[in-house]
């Protein structure tokens, strides 16, 4: 009940900030500015961006070129890594369960309900689309196909971002321009959340996120698990056990990860907890005292970290403040993801667009149509199974 009231307040301010935004356009005329104001939406249009492209592309021509036909070859390696998770996932929810990872689809109020994680969310999203949108108009413009308008547009909690090229120019432009232009901007996504990464990887936190093949290359293996705070008054305080400290055992049984701590711990009894301190292992030992919520049960007195002390195998680490380095991984993920996934052959995705400029002609119009449909159905029912077993597996997923 507690969830359920919490998802119906999140749709509730949500539509309310949409009422407020709606009704300031209304009020500032922004219709006179390029935008289109409807009940569900606002769309902003620009017909001077194929100015900006053309300035753009006259200082960047041979590395746009070289971008161009990158992106042909980044288009089928993207869609053929896309279909390989769904599938792959799906697998691993009925044979190995424990490697089965949760989708969810971000829509703000709905599924993203903290309050920085929305803010997060706003502030990447438009840096994502321009980069995105970017990318197609600049390769349109290189392969000579007219740019009418570019924008965005907002549907109450949904957002996304356009080039809008010459729809006569575009079909009878040569298959491999039209694959350059459709392919460009998730291949400018995933380039783009590359150099994050590159921003993100020496910081110990980010790699949870990367797979164990990736994670050895760039990480040690982790020493033990950091001490986040020190109670005041607790057998750890007492034996000077400190914040940022490193349990590498206990009683002489590794601590690798935090479920690697032991259960089975008394109140008074004396722990040995070996340590690493500036470089150096130290057998501290600590006087175990009652737990608060179960008496029975003993405690150290400390906060541990929520995931191991992994440490860069390049011994650089770049303090970013929490708040950045939250906006930068968010940054990544929605450049990383939204350029993975929107290359998936779905009507609405660049990768519906690519399939059909490559099998188009090829075959009957009608054989098109059937093909396209099949392969739409295909995509949408291994993307919908992946989101239904997460839900089945941890419920209604929010962040």
């Amino acid at each position: 009940m507690a969830f359920d009231f919490l998802t119906q307040n999140s749709i509730v301010y949500v539509l309310i900030v949409w009422v407020i935004v709606f009704t300031i356009a209304k009020a500032s005329k922004l219709d006179k500015h390029g935008f289109e104001i409807k009940p569900y939406s606002l769309v902003y249009k620009n017909q001077k961006v194929q100015v900006v492209l053309t300035k753009i592309l006259g200082r960047t021509q041979k590395l746009t070129r070289l971008f161009s036909n990158t992106s042909v070859i980044a288009g089928f390696i993207m869609m053929g890594f896309a279909f390989w998770y769904l599938i792959s996932n799906l697998s691993n929810f009925f044979v190995k369960p424990e490697s089965f990872s949760e989708m969810t689809v971000l829509i703000p109020g709905v599924t993203i309900q903290s309050g920085p994680n929305i803010a997060y969310f706003l502030l990447a999203v438009p840096i994502v689309l321009v980069i995105h949108e970017g990318a197609h108009g600049i390769v349109a413009t290189l392969e000579k196909i007219k740019i009418k308008t570019g924008g965005f547009a907002v549907f109450i909690a949904l957002f996304a971002g356009f080039v809008e090229p010459d729809e006569e120019e575009f079909a009878n432009a040569r298959k491999i321009s039209r694959l350059r232009v459709i392919g460009a901007g998730a291949t400018s996504n995933v380039l783009f959340s590359f150099i994050i990464a590159g921003l993100l990887i020496f910081n110990p936190s980010f790699a949870l996120l990367m797979p164990d093949p990736i994670r050895s290359t760039f990480y040690h293996e982790p020493l033990g698990v950091p001490i986040v705070s020190v109670t005041e008054g607790s057998g750890a305080a007492k034996a000077g056990l400190l914040k940022e400290d490193i349990i590498t055992a206990i009683n002489g049984v590794p601590i690798v990860n935090p479920q690697d701590f032991p259960k089975n711990l008394k109140p008074g009894e004396t722990a040995s907890v070996s340590i690493l301190r500036g470089g150096q292992i130290l057998q501290i030992p600590v006087v175990l005292t009652p737990s608060k919520d179960d008496p029975q049960k003993g405690m150290l007195g400390i906060l541990r970290a929520a995931f191991p002390s992994y440490q860069p195998v390049i011994p650089y680490y770049i303090h970013w403040s929490p708040e950045v380095f939250m906006f930068l991984l968010w940054l990544w993920m929605l450049s990383f993801f939204i350029g993975i996934f929107n290359m998936l052959p779905l009507p609405i995705l660049d990768g519906g667009k690519f399939i059909h400029s490559i099998i188009e002609k090829k075959i009957s119009d009608k054989a098109l149509k059937m093909t396209m449909w099949s392969v739409y159905a295909v995509t949408f029912a291994l993307f919908a199974l992946n989101i239904v077993l997460s839900v089945v597996k941890s419920g209604f997923i929010t962040i």
